[in-house]
This record gives C-alpha cells, sequence and structure tokens, in this order.
C-alpha cells in the first residue's frame, strides 16, 4: 500500500503565469492525496482547476477538501474545479479556523457572489457537504485513514494537517509564520517521524526579517523543523511570486546542500510515500 501526493499548484499568494515561472509552475496551492482508494484535496487554489479535469477523465467522482485557510491563493481555483457542476459528485469541504466566522461554506459561496462571478453558488449541482472543526482536533475518515490537526500562524488563524494511513504520514504545513530561534512546538508534535513534510518556503532566512508579520516562513526553518522530528524527506513549497526559475533553482541546490532530504516542490510532480522505509519515489504526472 501506498500514499501518493501530487503538486498541482506550488506557488503562494497570486498565480504567476509567466514564462520565468515554467519550471517550477505558476499556479497557487492545491495538493492532491490518494490513500486507500479515497481522494483528499488540500486547497483549492488556482491548480485545482486542472486537477478537476483530471478527476474527471479518471471517473472519480468523490473528494474530500481539507482547507490550511481560505485566502484567496487558497480559495480562487474553487468555482473553476469542473466537477462542482456535475450532479454524479460528492464533495466535502472540512476546514478548522471559521467556527466563530459562520464557516467554511459562507466563504466559499462569498466569492461566487454578484458582481464578482457569474454563477451563483446555489446552482452548483454536485453534492456538496460542509464542516467545520477547530484547530487542534482529531478525527478518522474511516478505513484506517486518520487526520490530526494544529493551527498555524497566520492572520486570519489557518490549519495544519496530518494524514496517517498504515504507519506512513503527510503532513500539509503552509502559510505559517516561525519565531526565529523559537521552534513552533505545535508543528514539531503534528510532524514528528512524519514521512514527507509539505512546508510554507515563501522567503529565505536573509529575506524574512523585511517580511515579518505577513504570516510565511523559510525553507531553511523547515530543514531544521524536519531534522528535529526526524522527518523523512521535506517538500519546499508556497514559493513567493517573485522567485522566478532562476531563483529556485539556486534554492534547490542550497537546500539540498543544506539536507539531501529537501527539495523543491514542482507542479506536476508526484511522491509516492510507499509502504517501505525511506526514500520515497519522486516522478512527474505530465
Amino acid at each position: 500500500m501506498s500514499m501518493n501526493v501530487t503538486f498541482w499548484g506550488v506557488r503562494g499568494s497570486i498565480a504567476t503565469p509567466s514564462p520565468d515561472h515554467m519550471k517550477y509552475g505558476g499556479n497557487t496551492s492545491c495538493v492532491e492525496v490518494n490513500v486507500n482508494n479515497r481522494v483528499i484535496i488540500l486547497d483549492a487554489g488556482t491548480g485545482v482547476r486542472l486537477l478537476g479535469e483530471c478527476l474527471m477523465r479518471r471517473n472519480l467522482k468523490d473528494y474530500l477538501f481539507l482547507q490550511s485557510h481560505t485566502h484567496w491563493d487558497h480559495i480562487n481555483g474553487f468555482p473553476f474545479f469542473c466537477p462542482i457542476y456535475r450532479d454524479d459528485v460528492s464533495i466535502k469541504v472540512m476546514a478548522g479556523h471559521l467556527s466563530d466566522l459562520g464557516g467554511i461554506k459562507k466563504v466559499l459561496s462569498s466569492q461566487m457572489c454578484q458582481p464578482t462571478f457569474p454563477v451563483p453558488f446555489a446552482e452548483l449541482a454536485a453534492k456538496l457537504s460542509f464542516e467545520d472543526f477547530r484547530s487542534g482536533d482529531s478525527f478518522s475518515l474511516g478505513d484506517g485513514v486518520f487526520i490530526r490537526t494544529a493551527p498555524m500562524k497566520h492572520p486570519g488563524g489557518g490549519t495544519g494537517y496530518r494524514i496517517e494511513f498504515e504507519g506512513k504520514a503527510l503532513c500539509y504545513i503552509t502559510d505559517t509564520e516561525h519565531v526565529i530561534g523559537q521552534p513552533d512546538q505545535d508543528i514539531l508534535d503534528l510532524i514528528q517521524g512524519a514521512d514527507l513534510v509539505i512546508y510554507d518556503s515563501t522567503y529565505t532566512d536573509a529575506e524574512y526579517p523585511q517580511f515579518k508579520g505577513w504570516g510565511h516562513s523559510t525553507w531553511q526553518e523547515g530543514v531544521r523543523l524536519c531534522k528535529a522530528a526526524d522527518v523523512g524527506q521535506l517538500a519546499i513549497f508556497h514559493h513567493d511570486p517573485s522567485h522566478d526559475d532562476k531563483f529556485m533553482d539556486q534554492v534547490a541546490r542550497d537546500a539540498s546542500n543544506a539536507w539531501p532530504n529537501a527539495f523543491v516542490a514542482r507542479e506536476g510532480m508526484r511522491v509516492e510515500i510507499k509502504s517501505e522505509s525511506f526514500p520515497n519515489k519522486i516522478s512527474a504526472v505530465r
């Protein structure tokens, strides 16, 4: 048995459809996890549009969205996720930061209201359900798939996820800010011993001081956390829009030199978390 992870969007803040961003990709946050015949989608950034088309070609019609938070770059692909217009599709959306703010359904529907979007949320054909929880909760999805969560340090709040199945673990830790010299204990506890951690690496350590308070972290902090928590591999994720392919190539070299188990996530990359021990298998979807 294995857990397959596919990156459909790896960019942060805003999509970057530029020739200088082709190698690593310009779509915003969206990661597909296939585990025990279940499709779990981490965030609905612009990358979710391509994922939706792929899911229809694969004739898969039942999905779970786990939202880290609901800033635009993590939800603005949802109205373009073609399965929501199919009446033979079932979709559940969960979030852990909106219980006191009206819930995840309110946020997703509000971005599809006039005058900002032409199709009303009420006209979506899919069987949609929504569930709000509180960051820090844990829950079972059944069939041996278990989810643990933790709060992220980000303006407006956010949620980190740990997906566990048959002794394997994937963690999705994005849009969180660290304090220099003070490792985040919530994150350390969540990622402890995980096979793969996808981490908010918007900035480098050199850049970070000028963006303090913006709610993001660095690839170097990701390495420090993963080494401290005995993690198998680190996926550097949520690339800043100003970081073009040349910049990201340098990040890839620096990160590999700092810790060989770190790699830069690219749009179209697939990671298979295998039943046997590390290393995992990395390939390309297209």
